[in-house]
């Protein structure tokens, strides 16, 4: 499937310049080349919501950092606690600052963004931990963000999509209601690994490193659901949803690629099916 022109010309641009693997990568130097890469595709100016501020809920590990995004205009509306992605090791609330004020924006929603722990300085279960402790305090004081009990969301692109559909399962077991999941290429299902291995900015190698780095190599571990939600993970785990009963939309963007979610600001196509994503859950959450 041809990638989109406009997506590409950054492949292009990425591919020019190719990094050293994951593993053998100074983690502060893949964080460094991940916020510039982000940085580079950003909008010119941020986009506008009614506020933003930075803060920390507490966890058992300690106070965990947020930003929380309100929208414009009073009155209760929903809750989006949103995990950002980045391999378990990367990425920031900086990172996807654009993809959340979107959210915030076009969803009309309170975006509560967390800045989990990241690996190997601290890996498995840490950012499992701190993602399921934001979200838990934020369920527990919702009247402080958008105020609807009834339209509590978990929300991430790649590893914070893994991460947010543990989060819902552990919901599920302690009988903690959620609206709805939006899980953004939570991982990469094993068709996709093999059919773009390479040169696509993260390939099958790069997921096994991270993996490793994250959860290390104890089948125990690898196979809890706190890591792997589903072991096929995408359109397997949509479809596992489905046969639950669950509401699902589930699509595949031909021509896109991985992290086209931050790519909205270069790409028209990044940019419609962002707004078609944020509009589904938008009319899930009404």
């Amino acid at each position: 499937m041809p990638v989109d022109p406009s997506i590409a010309a950054v492949l292009d641009q990425v591919n020019a310049h190719p990094v050293p693997r994951v593993i053998d990568t100074d983690p502060e130097v893949l964080r460094e080349v991940n916020r510039r890469m982000g940085a580079g595709v950003a909008p010119r100016e941020p986009i506008e919501v009614g506020s933003v501020e930075d803060t920390a809920v507490p966890s058992p590990a300690g106070q965990i950092p947020v930003r929380v995004y309100r929208p414009e205009g009073g009155g209760p509306v929903p809750t989006v606690v949103f995990f950002h992605g980045g391999g378990w090791l990367t990425g920031d609330l900086d990172t996807h600052d654009d993809v959340t004020r979107r959210m915030c924006r076009d969803v009309h929603t309170v975006v509560v963004a967390v800045d989990y722990r990241l690996a190997p300085e601290h890996p498995f279960p840490a950012a499992y931990d701190d993602c399921l402790a934001a979200a838990r305090h934020v369920a527990d004081h919702i009247d402080e963000y958008g105020g609807r009990r009834d339209r509590l969301v978990v929300a991430g692109d790649s590893a914070g999509g893994n991460l947010a559909a543990a989060v819902a399962l552990t919901f599920r077991d302690e009988d903690r209601p959620l609206a709805a999941q939006l899980l953004v290429y939570p991982a990469t299902d094993y068709p996709s690994r093999a059919e773009n291995a390479t040169g696509y900015v993260l390939g099958t190698q790069d997921v096994l490193d991270l993996q490793h780095l994250y959860a290390g190599d104890d089948p125990a571990v690898r196979d809890s659901f706190q890591v792997s939600p589903l072991r096929a993970e995408g359109n397997a785990y949509a479809e596992e949803l489905e046969n639950a009963g669950v509401d699902v939309f589930a699509r595949t963007y031909d021509g896109l690629i991985h992290t086209f979610l931050n790519l909205f600001p270069v790409s028209p196509a990044a940019d419609a099916a962002v707004t078609e994503l944020y509009a589904q859950l938008k009319k899930r959450l009404d």
